[in-house]
């Protein structure tokens, strides 16, 4: 079959490491008889500054047909923060309901980590985060409260703590709040993905992570339903873990984890730690998972606007992330091959991106790991 892949480029590096996924997508797909379909959309910061439009309507339901969805990065220094990221990268999540994010934290052959003693067999292992809700809704509010000579009591008094503020506030007190909300039929399926994940990947441990010590209605609602969706999968191992003591674990013993099921904001934070360990955000993909739908696959990293144009990024997260882009559509051959080529590469280490101790362009490594296919 023909594979229909809507193509997003971005800013900043985005366009150079999707170029060079695209050479190696092109390598595999003559050896493995795979026939993609590309289609480039120019959605950006620059298309923002340049026409004030971000992500339209009549796109998201062209890409509707498409198979899968390659991207690159956003993020535009001229465009002030969350214009793009909301409007193009959660509403791309959002319309086409990839409640999965799906991230390998793999420590390569021949790649540094900054943790002593541990190798590719400590740090190999998945962070299935849950990808629509948590404090990522949108829902929250800022604003300036009237002067109020109470307001500071009245604070205090929603909490129910016990002790009269004797300050008085001339001026407006200025408040915001983020609420995080969670349904129990969404993360029902998070947690059964992460279960068959588990049995599709051979594994028998998954991690579940939250803060429910502190954070008890959210959260405890999160603990509730993985233990009773764990009950259909008895011959996987459970343990809990709060996100504090995690992160303390990922730089500690890496190997102890398997699967690691995480909410929203928790494995937002915890997926850069893991990029760091395995050996930087160059290394590092991503997939947006609709299991049933529309998928998009992408580079972790920014958009590094500074180093864009140079030809110096490392385009290897972008390479596995048409990787992931494979197996996730079922060419799980093609996929191993992807990943052998970026092995044999990195172990060699003859061609490797600065980020890597080299001074190797970013067409040289994505020739070199085409090559190896080849």
């Amino acid at each position: 079959m023909t594979y229909k892949i809507a193509v997003i480029p971005g800013d900043g590096v985005g366009p150079e490491v999707v170029r060079e996924g695209l050479k190696v997508l092109d390598a595999v797909s003559k050896i493995y008889n795979l026939k993609f379909d590309f289609k480039t959309y120019p959605f950006s910061g620059e298309h923002y500054l340049k026409t004030g439009e971000i992500l339209p309507e009549d796109a998201l339901k062209e890409m509707e047909n498409m198979n899968a969805i390659y991207f690159g990065a956003i993020g535009h220094p001229e465009v002030p923060p969350g214009i793009l990221e909301k409007g193009l990268l959660l509403k791309l999540r959002f319309y086409f309901d990839q409640y999965i994010n799906l991230r390998p934290v793999k420590l390569f052959p021949g790649v540094e980590t900054p943790l002593k003693d541990k190798g590719p067999k400590e740090i190999n292992f998945y962070v299935v985060r849950e990808n629509i809700e948590d404090f990522y809704v949108g829902v929250g509010c800022k604003f300036k409260s009237a002067k109020h000579k109470s307001n500071l009591f009245v604070e205090r008094k929603l909490y129910k703590l016990n002790f009269k503020v004797e300050t008085l506030t001339e001026k407006p007190i200025e408040t915001a709040y983020q609420i995080g909300v969670y349904t129990k039929e969404n993360i029902q399926r998070v947690f059964r993905y992460a279960f068959e994940f588990c049995r599709k990947k051979g594994l028998n441990k998954l991690t579940c992570v939250d803060k429910a010590n502190v954070l008890t209605e959210i959260y405890g609602l999160w603990r509730e339903v993985f233990m009773e969706v764990s009950k259909d999968y008895p011959g996987i191992e459970t343990e809990f873990g709060f996100v504090d003591a995690v992160a303390m674990w990922f730089v500690k013993n890496p190997e102890n984890f398997q699967v690691v099921v995480a909410p929203n904001m928790f494995g937002d934070i915890l997926t850069d730690l893991g990029a760091i360990i395995q050996g930087g955000m160059g290394l590092a993909p991503g997939g947006n998972i609709n299991p049933e739908g529309v998928s998009m696959f992408e580079p972790i990293h920014g958009s590094a606007p500074k180093y864009a144009g140079k030809n110096v990024a490392n385009p290897i997260a972008a390479i596995l992330a048409g990787q992931l882009m494979l197996e996730h559509l079922g060419e799980v051959e093609a996929a191993k091959a992807i990943e052998k080529a970026v092995t044999e590469v990195l172990v060699e280490g003859k061609i490797r991106t600065k980020d890597l101790g080299g001074n190797s362009t970013t067409s040289e490594v994505g020739d070199a790991i085409a090559k190896k296919i080849r």
